[in-house]
């Protein structure tokens, strides 16, 4: 019994050190981790979010300054540090693509679509993301938070430029949303559809991207003005031109989402001899 204590307890051990890296972080807007309230509010709302150990993530705080040094070029708003609130959690170990899940009840603008659609533009096409606030918000500047949780999760800076792109995006579709006829998820699709037919047929001449803009528009019964047309197609534009530079970075989310997902099989696993180890101890306990 006593061998058999001690083999349980040397792969413990050992098995340990690989849930190290787990691809797993969440980040607090500084107004939310300087009030305890609403901190606690915000990590339950994760924990019911997972069935990850929320302890087990990477926890950083997302400042003002960090938001504004992306989001005054684009909006020409900045934000104080009370302004900060939104807060993400991110999970490399989901496998099947990207998902979103938005808390709908304090994110008022910004659909997991919209969200997903402006990732898409940094080279993010895979793990769980969650966004919530402790009180309500339009959702835009929580991106900033987004993108940071996945260059913890990952552990490697996206391109400053095509954070800068998402941004953008991710407004662009917010005034849309509220400026035309459509829904934020409407104006999600529609970008969707314009960059995929755009991949597909290579398109780099502005004009062609505007055409494909009116005609998925048509097809979707969005009105567009002509200046909309250009702002949407400048940003596929844009969003296009900066793949390129996002080549290490998403070989890098790959390896850690890979990486990940094995972690999470071998926790399940450590925590099934961590069970057994803490059985036989209270068995052989006097």
């Amino acid at each position: 019994m006593r061998k058999l204590v001690l083999g349980l307890l040397i792969v413990i051990m050992v098995t340990a050190p690989v849930f190290a890296a787990s691809g797993f972080s969440i980040t607090l807007g500084e107004a939310t981790d300087s009030n305890p309230a609403y901190r606690n509010s915000v990590l339950n709302y994760f924990k019911s979010k997972t069935d990850r150990d929320i302890n087990s993530a990477d926890i950083r705080v997302i400042r003002a300054s960090e938001v504004n040094e992306v989001s005054k070029g684009i909006t020409g708003l900045v934000y104080s540090p009370s302004q900060i609130l939104s807060c993400a959690m991110v999970d490399l170990s989901y496998s099947e693509g990207i998902k979103v899940s938005v808390d709908a009840s304090k994110i008022r603008v910004v659909t997991p679509e919209m969200y997903a659609n402006a990732l898409r533009s940094s080279g993010i096409d895979r793990g769980y993301v969650v966004v919530t606030s402790p009180v309500p918000a339009s959702g835009e500047a929580a991106l900033a938070g987004v993108l940071r949780s996945y260059e913890i999760a990952v552990g490697q800076e996206i391109p400053e430029e095509a954070k800068k792109v998402s941004i953008e995006e991710i407004y662009l579709q917010s005034q849309l949303a509220n400026d035309t006829n459509a829904t934020g998820d409407q104006i999600a699709r529609l970008f969707g559809e314009v960059k995929n037919q755009t991949e597909n047929r290579n398109l780099q001449d502005p004009a062609d991207i505007q055409n494909v803009v009116v005609n998925v528009a048509q097809d979707m019964n969005i009105n567009l003005s002509d200046n909309q047309v250009q702002q949407v197609a400048d940003s596929v534009a844009a969003s296009q031109r900066v793949q390129g530079n996002l080549t290490d970075f998403k070989q890098k989310l790959e390896s850690m989402s890979q990486q990940a997902g094995g972690a999470d099989i071998l926790q399940q696993i450590y925590d099934f001899l961590v069970g057994i180890y803490n059985y036989i101890v209270g068995m052989t306990s006097p």
